[in-house]
């Protein structure tokens, strides 16, 4: 397991800017492009908003979903369609989730957590694997979320830790308890799962 660094109480501002200095150092080490997994639901937008005027050079960074709900593009629960809204106008290269894709390795990957240990879309009742043969899964959640009761496309344990490093923003006293749980081994959701498995630096924004 990686050293996991907890920083709480960061503003969508700072975590901006944090992630302003990771992508800009990335883009430093290299000449060509990087690619970067983000997650969905509410919390990344606000964050991805103040990046709009960073130091950042879209055009050189390709964006995945972490998950997506197999809906349309413009259906309001779409991940895809709301990460296009943020970042192609930026001139990101957004790419969406496909059964049978190949991820490219990450320069970072962002990932949010649920009350219930899950990540991207890796559930506890799907049984997520850190050895995972594939990259990315079609899923079912059981039970389905009622906020969005939708099958699922996620990339998988091993897909996200191709990566540089990997970034936490969760929110709320009950979900910082489980990921504290998590980094400290005391239980086998799958964000203890991806902790375990971990061999880059792990920030968590709680």
């Amino acid at each position: 397991m990686s050293q996991v660094e907890q920083i709480s109480g960061a503003s969508d501002a700072a975590i901006a800017g944090w992630l302003e200095a990771q992508l800009c150092g990335a883009l430093g080490r290299i000449a060509g492009s990087i690619a970067i997994t983000v997650p969905g639901g509410s919390t990344p937008f606000p964050i991805l908003a103040r990046l709009a005027d960073s130091a950042i050079d879209w055009t050189r960074v390709e964006v995945w979903p972490g998950d997506d709900r197999i809906v349309a593009e413009d259906h309001p629960a779409s991940n895809i369609g709301r990460i296009r809204a943020a970042l192609e106008p930026l001139g990101a290269r957004v790419v969406a989730l496909e059964e049978g894709a190949i991820p490219p390795h990450f320069a970072l990957a962002w990932l949010g957590m649920g009350g219930d240990g899950h990540i991207a879309s890796l559930f506890p009742n799907i049984d997520p694997r850190a050895d995972d043969p594939r990259p990315v899964r079609r899923l079912v959640p059981d039970p389905l979320p009622p906020e969005a009761p939708f099958a699922r496309l996620s990339l998988t344990i091993p897909a996200l830790l191709n990566s540089d490093a990997v970034v936490f923003v969760i929110r709320g006293e009950d979900k910082r308890a489980v990921f504290e749980a998590a980094a400290a081994g005391d239980h086998d959701l799958p964000v203890a799962r991806l902790l375990r498995a971990a061999h880059q630096p792990v920030t968590c924004f709680a």
